[in-house]
């Protein structure tokens, strides 16, 4: 599938980092480092704009490295970009660590994944179907 990007960074184009990659790393696109205080977050931009076909959502993620080694992910994840959006690419970082987390220029602080989107129809109703299940939440299949 292709996809129209405009890339208005000087640094390159998102990529798969491995053939077998899910997920393409995107960049910083900020001139100077930015020291993000533990607790704090923060909208770096990535100077990315695209045109995704109708009917596919590109996600953004945390990458592991970031979330072991520094304390840093995706505060939203996964974030959204919708098919009708043509605005620039934001990734909101926050630092869960308890120290001061310096963002370079040009690093790679998430990964883009693609998937399809299927939109419903609310059928509404009185009634739901019997399950095994039933309404047991959060922890009621078990811990192990």
């Amino acid at each position: 599938m292709k996809v129209k990007l405009i890339n208005k960074s000087a640094f390159p184009l998102p990529a798969y980092e491995t053939p077998g990659a899910s997920g393409m790393d995107v960049r910083t696109n900020i001139e100077e480092s930015y020291e993000l205080a533990p607790g704090a977050r923060h909208v770096f931009p990535t100077g990315l704009f695209m045109e995704l076909p109708q009917g596919i959502e590109c996600q953004v993620r945390p990458r592991s490295g970031m979330a072991l080694k520094k304390g840093i992910t995706v505060i939203n994840t996964p974030g959204t970009i919708d098919a009708d959006y043509r605005g620039e690419v934001g990734v909101i970082l926050i630092n869960h660590s308890k120290e001061v987390v310096s963002i370079e220029p040009g690093e790679r602080i998430a990964q883009l994944v693609f998937c399809p989107i299927i939109q419903v129809t609310w059928l509404e109703t009185t009634e739901l179907n019997a399950s095994k299940r039933g309404e047991g939440g959060f922890g009621s299949t078990g811990l192990i």
